[in-house]
């Protein structure tokens, strides 16, 4: 599953993804390799006309890291914008700020496990392909 179709979005992901926040490489460092429930997680990822910091397509989920920049009201008005195309096109968000991810690895990824297992189990159908 990528977005290939626009080579300046893949081109800017690549950019990012060697040059992740320090933020992100802690909680890409829990992510990879299958280490969450054996989903595996891409980090920056083209989606539509977004690059999503990490998303598992098993589970259509996306887990963003936002830093203080993201408290401004241009970049919420932005952030709701693009949260509620992925939803309504029936993507999932769970969204972490750098605080927390850099202070409190285990309480963010706790949050990760259960969001997935109260809201993505296989028992409702979402693991394998139906939309929540």
């Amino acid at each position: 599953m990528g977005y290939y179709g626009n080579r300046e979005l893949v081109r800017r992901a690549r950019v990012l993804r060697s040059n992740m926040t320090r933020a992100e490489i802690i909680l890409w460092s829990r992510l990879r390799s299958k280490q969450i429930n054996g989903y595996k997680f891409r980090r920056q990822q083209p989606l539509f006309d977004y690059i999503v910091d990490f998303y598992c397509e098993d589970l259509k989920l996306i887990i963003e890291v936002d830093g203080e920049i993201h408290s401004f009201s241009e970049k919420t008005s932005y952030d709701s914008k693009r949260d509620s195309i992925l939803k309504i096109n029936g993507y999932h968000i769970i969204r972490l700020s750098n605080f927390e991810v850099e202070t409190e690895i285990n309480s963010a990824i706790n949050k990760i496990i259960s969001y997935i297992s109260e809201n993505l189990s296989p028992s409702q159908g979402d693991h394998w392909g139906s939309n929540k």
